[in-house]
């Protein structure tokens, strides 16, 4: 039998780990993701470039008047005209920070009532009914009761963001937490884990992927509000720019303003996925 043994060890050790070529495969599957991401990046461009040469072709044709339609230049020349003026950078800086005020209030709110409604059923029983019918209730009628509650400052403003944005994310966070595979709940009770302990060292590592993407789609629903929060009595803004533009017909204005809060929107979407992945490696890597 030892005899046997070291045979079959000493043929062990001299087969070798792979063949030659084994590594070549290898290596072209670490090459495709990067192609593929390549080619995903270039595709997301294409879209874009051929509206923006549909809309140059339509107006230097002149197919639509450049009061309902400008051209793609003078939509250039209108954000260079605020680039050197100050305008927007000022717009920015106000409404940049309604934004984050709003949303950060929101979710400071939200994600933990939305955990308790996703943990224990009693909160979910007392609280889920009626954030689920506050949140079909349009913002835009909500003004008039903002103004009476908060007045004409920038606390209106805020309020209006923080409503049209507090009960989408508690649902939201609710489910991410409902969602949890409830074998790892089940180890945990296993384990002897209380109810505490499950929560925090269970349900919430597992939930907060999830609950960051809630985040990252939640303050973009934020910025769609801001228009709607700088509608009455806003003196300067992104939104209160465009409102004001709509009572002059300066079309150009109002397609720069609105162009520039997606391009906004975008660069905050971006980063909260880059600081997703590089939080949540282990999740990305699923």
């Amino acid at each position: 039998m030892h005899a046997q043994h070291s045979e079959h060890s000493r043929n062990y050790r001299c087969r070798p780990d792979r063949p030659p070529h084994a590594s070549q495969p290898r290596r072209a599957a670490a090459v495709a993701p990067s192609h593929s991401n390549r080619v995903f990046n270039s595709a997301g461009l294409v879209v874009p470039g051929l509206l923006v040469l549909a809309w140059l072709t339509v107006t230097a044709l002149g197919l639509v008047k450049p009061l309902f339609l400008p051209s793609p230049l003078a939509i250039i020349e209108e954000a260079w005209r605020q680039i050197t003026t100050g305008i927007l950078l000022q717009d920015a800086a106000i409404s940049t920070y309604r934004i984050v005020v709003g949303w950060l209030s929101a979710a400071a709110l939200a994600i933990p009532v939305g955990i308790l409604m996703g943990n224990f059923r009693l909160f979910e029983g007392a609280l889920e009914p009626l954030i689920s019918t506050v949140r079909y209730m349009p913002v835009v009628a909500l003004i008039p009761l903002t103004i009476l509650w908060a007045g004409i400052g920038n606390e209106q403003k805020i309020l209006i963001l923080f409503l049209g944005t507090f009960f989408q994310m508690a649902l939201m966070v609710m489910d991410n937490v409902k969602t949890i595979d409830i074998n790892l709940i089940r180890a945990g009770q296993t384990l002897g884990f209380s109810n505490t302990e499950i929560l925090w060292r269970i349900i919430l590592p597992a939930a907060l992927p999830a609950i960051w993407d809630t985040c990252r789609i939640t303050i973009g629903w934020t910025w769609t509000y801001l228009v709607v929060a700088e509608l009455v009595a806003a003196q300067s803004g992104l939104g209160r720019r465009i409102m004001d533009a709509q009572r002059y017909l300066a079309t150009d204005t109002i397609i720069f303003g609105t162009l520039f809060i997606g391009i906004l929107g975008l660069l905050t979407d971006y980063a909260f996925k880059r600081t997703g992945r590089s939080l949540f490696r282990w999740a990305a890597d699923r």
